[in-house]
């Protein structure tokens, strides 16, 4: 008996020609005479980390299943070979990252119009999380929630209200790391610019969302930087300036906001800010604040108006209604799911000492969080896609099944009972028929 877990992730795996990718990339750190591939032993903890793991030796549950996984290597050499790329530094990093941006460009293209991109544009949203240190590891620091531990800087391509979303930026930031720090937010942009494919790479099609954490003057300006012409739609801090203006805008400046259905959103508006409050950002901006009725119990802040929580936020769109702008901003809200699976997925703690191990395990979990969203992107339709890791894990990759090989085919058995077979069937039918690489 066996679980079906590994057949559905390695086969997207294989689909996606994401093995040979990270074998290749990172040949150079093979030893002669070696046994085990530094690719497979790297691609090997990710899946054990998509499944749940949140440290190496958990890749010991596929090494229980060599009919499926081929040979795992042991814990040891899994050790040395973190060590060795974490000692390389940027270099295996940047090999590591530019075999996933090949894979990724494939699934995209094998998803049609499943892809994020599929009506031309591709939306990176950027947020911070705290991962909590129990032990003194390098770079862990109080953090702004007085917490201990580090603040890494993440980067997801939001997959819109039909999927869910994947990885495309992490970087690794003690926990005392300012929110508002903007060279931060440009290496991270970077990052996730290098992930995508070379026609998103520049240009209006390509949206930065990110909190007011990142509505600083030099990142707001370094996205508009002609040459780069990035569309963005960054939350702004609300200033006693931009108090000043919203007190002054009429009754009939404001409009309703909107819901994603297209209705009404009860008790907010929107505005636009106009005038000397946009003196020295990048030309083109607008400057775009919703007031809306608070919920029963919230504290007001300072900067609110009349009783109204005030929210505002920066973008270079044009040509549409700002009552849609802010549904497009407020749907960043959705970047918090994404950190949700990843908290469940091996960013719960980070279970190395040194920062540069550390950077190796964030690639690593990354990898398994590509794979949780390429499957359901390749082989699961409708509601199913909009699975989390953990429901994928309890209702897909937790079923009894059974590997018979007759003759020269390879049959799975399913438990004809489980309420969820014909799902994993139907996943097994789609990943099939997807073209096999080269």
């Amino acid at each position: 008996m066996l679980l079906t877990w590994g057949v559905l992730l390695v086969e997207t795996v294989r689909k996606a020609g994401l093995d040979t990718a990270v074998s290749a990339a990172l040949t150079p750190w093979r030893k002669a005479r070696a046994v085990h591939d530094p690719g497979k032993v790297l691609l090997d903890v990710a899946l054990a980390v998509a499944l749940g793991g949140d440290c190496l030796a958990d890749v010991g549950m596929l090494r229980a299943e060599p009919a499926v996984f081929g040979p795992v290597a042991s814990d040891p050499t899994v050790s040395r070979l973190v060590d060795t790329l974490a000692a390389s530094g940027e270099k295996a990093l940047a090999a590591i990252r530019a075999a996933r941006a090949e894979a990724r460009a494939r699934v995209w293209k094998l998803a049609q119009e499943e892809a994020p991109d599929a009506d031309g544009t591709v939306t990176v949203d950027l947020d911070g999380v705290l991962v909590i240190a129990h032990s003194d590891k390098e770079d862990a620091a109080p953090t702004w929630k007085r917490t201990y531990g580090h603040h890494p800087l993440t980067g997801f391509v939001d997959h819109g209200p039909g999927g869910t979303g994947e990885p495309v930026a992490a970087l690794l930031r003690p926990g005392n790391a300012g929110l508002n720090t903007a060279a931060d937010h440009v290496t991270a942009t970077r990052l996730a610019l290098a992930q995508l494919p070379k026609e998103y790479r520049r240009g209006r099609r390509t949206l930065i969302r990110t909190d007011s954490a990142g509505g600083t003057h030099t990142f707001v300006a370094w996205l508009a930087k002609p040459g780069r012409w990035l569309s963005y739609s960054v939350g702004m801090t609300v200033t006693e300036q931009i108090h000043q203006h919203v007190l002054k805008v009429p009754v009939s400046a404001w409009t309703p906001a909107v819901e994603t259905g297209g209705g009404i959103r009860d008790g907010a508006w929107v505005a636009e800010l106009t005038g000397d409050v946009l003196n020295g950002w990048p030309k083109g901006m607008r400057l775009i604040v919703r007031k809306e009725r608070p919920h029963p119990g919230a504290q007001l802040r300072i900067t609110d108006a009349d009783g109204m929580r005030i929210t505002c936020f920066a973008t270079n769109t044009t040509g549409r209604p700002i009552a849609a702008l802010e549904l497009r901003h407020r749907l960043r809200a959705r970047a918090e799911d994404r950190i949700r699976a990843a908290r469940a997925t091996g960013l719960r703690n980070l279970p190395l000492h040194t920062t540069a191990q550390n950077k190796i395990w964030l690639e690593i979990v990354q990898i398994a969080l590509d794979l949780l969203a390429w499957m359901p992107m390749l082989a699961l339709t409708g509601q199913d896609r909009l699975w989390e890791p953990r429901r994928m894990r309890l209702r897909l990759f937790t079923t009894a099944g059974q590997l018979v090989t007759t003759g020269r085919r390879r049959i799975l058995r399913l438990a004809r009972h489980w309420p969820w077979t014909s799902h994993i069937t139907t996943a097994l039918e789609r990943l099939a028929l997807l073209p096999n690489p080269g």
